[in-house]
């Protein structure tokens, strides 16, 4: 799910508006659309964007009416390197909700997909409607004031008076949401970016679809599979949200954070990560101050009463307390590549909680790790791009039982299930829904083999859901990846890269029950060449 915010903007150049082609009803049960016709250009000045091409089209704001409003979708493509044995085009998704696909992809293509898939395809990154460069919902008339009211919302709250602040910021937030992009919001559901992708499909020229989905982007891949089963070609997707859990459409009345179960997901992470740290010795920094568990656990105690100011290098202050440690803790999780900047920075902080050092707050220099975390966090269009559950998926409508639900969540996983608990609080002031949402059931009837990895450890999308992700579909072939992280397929196991390749290339799917091993174990030092993999969990959300 979205938590980390993507660090540069990229410019989307080449437009192509004109409609042709009119295209049947499919079996999503729409009226007759058109498929847009795509004009490719370059995608900016910026020498590293000159591999890609761009484009922007115009699709159906409202499929119920495919000859009326339109709204605008940005793309981008690394064109095949052997254009003699292209097989066609490979859509991706990096999760989100609102994960914005056309930076994901001119960030990563070139890196972290194989030279065979690069040589077969021409890889695609779209940003989904209402995200990014496509038409982007937004709750605030300008950036400015949108920044201005995120930035005195904790990171979630911790005390009573905290959780009333909590409550009351997010129905204003909703409010505002409602009330700035009404027309966005609407239609603003999973399906119809389903339905903006088999359009987006028959655009590029291919006969039946293959698709490769992170995290939000596996319930985008089960959308199209309902929709459009028998426009598939291949479908790999990692990280499974499961989708009677994200919808809500198995009847359980939690909040949507609670369902996905991302508090239980992130404290296996943390236990995880703390046994690693004790096995690594002198390569995890908390092995210095003590046992790491105990080490840990105390930083996060004080916290809740001694925040830590910290010093940004342009001279700025920076405060963690106990939610902002635990957030860039769960932020980290996402890939054990992030562990030792991780353990250095709890030492860091259990070294200023301690009350030696009090004499040292006051000059503390931010590390690295949370110097970039801090900006990235302040570098995004709109939060509303993250509101996709509210228009699509079942809230709780009982608001004020947020306290509750976090309380009971934090028993089973502390800290970090009271953390998850509160996303989608802002939904339940949410008044708006999109009529042409699916909600399941979920069962679909592709008749191909269809690839589905799971992480063993994931904070985000718990491997727990895998099996069952992996139910829903005829011949599901299900891999373990035995290791760390969030959709950990791309970049982290060429085990994995390997599976994928052959089976998007030739259509080979491993066996059912396949495990692969991950390249490195956590604290490992990072060989240079694989440097750019780390920044990954950057984009996958």
């Amino acid at each position: 799910m979205r938590q980390r915010r993507i660090v540069r903007r990229l410019t989307i150049a080449a437009t192509a508006f004109a409609l042709v082609v009119p295209v049947t009803a499919s079996a999503a049960g729409t009226p007759k659309s058109v498929v847009p016709k795509l004009t490719w250009g370059t995608c900016g000045p910026a020498p590293e964007l000159k591999p890609f091409q761009c484009a922007s089209v115009e699709v159906p704001t409202d499929y119920d009416r495919p000859h009326g409003p339109t709204t605008t979708i940005a793309l981008t493509r690394l064109p095949a390197s052997d254009p003699a044995r292209k097989i066609g085009s490979l859509f991706t998704n990096p999760g989100g909700p609102g994960g914005p696909g056309v930076p994901f992809i001119q960030q990563i293509a070139q890196v972290l997909y194989s030279p065979e898939l690069r040589a077969r395809f021409d890889i695609i990154g779209f940003d989904p409607r209402g995200v990014g460069a496509s038409d982007p919902a937004t709750c605030y008339p300008t950036a400015a004031e949108e920044q201005a009211a995120i930035g005195a919302i904790s990171s979630f709250p911790v005390t009573a008076k905290e959780e009333r602040q909590y409550i009351a910021a997010a129905a204003k937030f909703a409010v505002k949401c409602q009330t700035t992009s009404p027309d966005r919001f609407t239609h603003y559901s999973t399906a119809n970016v389903a339905r903006d992708m088999d359009l987006l499909r028959q655009a590029v020229g291919d006969q039946k679809l293959s698709y490769v989905g992170y995290s939000y982007g596996t319930y985008l891949g089960a959308t199209y599979a309902k929709l459009f089963p028998n426009n598939v070609r291949a479908l790999a997707l990692d990280g499974t949200l499961l989708p009677e859990w994200y919808s809500g459409s198995n009847g359980e009345r939690q909040p949507v954070g609670v369902r996905i179960r991302q508090g239980e997901g992130a404290s296996d992470s943390y236990q995880q990560f703390l046994a690693e740290c004790k096995k690594a010795g002198p390569a995890c920094a908390l092995n210095a101050l003590g046992d790491p568990r105990t080490v840990s656990e105390n930083t996060l105690a004080r916290l809740k009463t001694q925040p830590v100011e910290l010093t940004l290098p342009d001279g700025s202050k920076f405060t963690v307390d106990y939610a902002q440690a635990v957030m860039f803790m769960f932020q980290h999780f996402y890939s054990s590549y992030s562990y030792p900047e991780l353990a250095d920075t709890i030492a860091m902080l259990a070294n200023l909680t301690n009350p030696a050092a009090a004499k040292a707050k006051s000059s503390a220099k931010a590390p690295q790790a949370l110097v970039e975390w801090n900006r990235r966090k302040e570098d995004y269009e709109s939060a509303g791009s993250s509101m996709q559950p509210c228009v699509e998926a079942k809230q709780t409508g009982r608001p004020l039982s947020y306290p509750a639900y976090a309380d009971a969540a934090d028993q089973r996983a502390p800290h970090f299930g009271r953390f998850r608990s509160w996303v989608g609080i802002q939904c339940e002031f949410f008044g708006l829904k999109d009529s042409d949402a699916l909600l399941g059931p979920w069962e679909n009837k592709v008749k191909q083999p269809v690839l589905v990895f799971g992480t063993r450890h994931d904070p985000a999308t718990p491997y727990q859901a895998t099996r069952p992700f992996a139910n829903l579909w005829p011949d599901a072939r299900m891999v373990t990846i035995e290791g760390w992280g969030h959709s950990t397929s791309l970049g982290g196991s060429k085990c994995a890269d390997q599976l994928l390749t052959k089976y998007l290339t030739e259509l080979k799917a491993p066996a059912d029950g396949t495990t692969c091993q991950q390249d490195r174990k956590p604290f490992d030092p990072l060989p240079t060449a694989e440097v750019a993999s780390k920044s990954v969990t950057n984009l996958i959300r």
